[in-house]
């Protein structure tokens, strides 16, 4: 008898991206080690079947953060705003899970990120994977790196990333701004590598 992939697997080899639900999420954090930092703000915008969906884009600040510590000279987000604006985290990642779930999930700097959610998704029992891990971080050192032999570190920012599209400049440690920054890239990479939108969504996995 001949062995055969899983129906739902096979579905999630074989998709094109251009037909796919990706989730592009950005933190904003107090330091980058989740073991003793925290999560400030988190943003997502959707990009379905090639295309930003706006109205979707989603922002929440976390009323929850018990140390900010220097952070804010990045993001800016303050004591008064968590506690005006924020929610809880509980809430907040529980949001997050219900549009993660069956998509893919894209970030400028995947394991930074992820290694985030996935602290706080165990600790509020949110079960989610995502179909895929896509870092536009990753898909650029790689395009980068068939060129040259050396990188310099902030080749790999996302501005800089951006700047070699011809995308314009935004607000930087602003969790939505970098969200919707984050899906742009990934769209002017995705034409760069397949302009004819037959590129599977696997290949896009680093």
């Amino acid at each position: 008898m001949k062995w055969r992939l899983p129906q739902l697997f096979q579905r999630t080899e074989s998709a094109l991206w251009l037909n796919s639900e990706l989730l592009v999420v950005d933190l904003e954090l107090t330091g980058l080690d989740p073991n003793s930092h925290e999560i400030v703000s988190i943003a997502w915008v959707l990009i379905k079947n090639g295309r930003i969906e706006l109205q979707q884009a989603q922002h929440k600040l976390n009323s929850d953060v018990k140390q900010l510590a220097q952070s804010p000279v990045y993001h800016g987000i303050g004591e008064h705003q968590l506690a005006q604006s924020g929610e809880r985290l509980e809430q907040i990642i529980k949001a997050l899970g219900a549009e993660l779930a069956s998509k893919s999930l894209v970030c400028h700097n995947a394991s930074l990120d992820w290694g985030f959610l996935q602290k706080y998704m165990n600790q509020y029992g949110v079960n989610v994977t995502p179909v895929h891990i896509i870092d536009t971080l990753k898909i650029e050192k790689n395009k980068l790196l068939r060129s040259q032999t050396y990188l310099a570190q902030d080749q790999l920012t996302l501005a800089a990333c951006r700047r070699r599209y011809g995308l314009p400049t935004y607000q930087n440690h602003n969790a939505l701004s970098d969200a919707l920054a984050t899906a742009e890239l990934l769209l002017a990479q995705v034409s760069h590598l397949d302009r004819q939108g037959v590129i599977k969504l696997r290949n896009l996995v680093c």
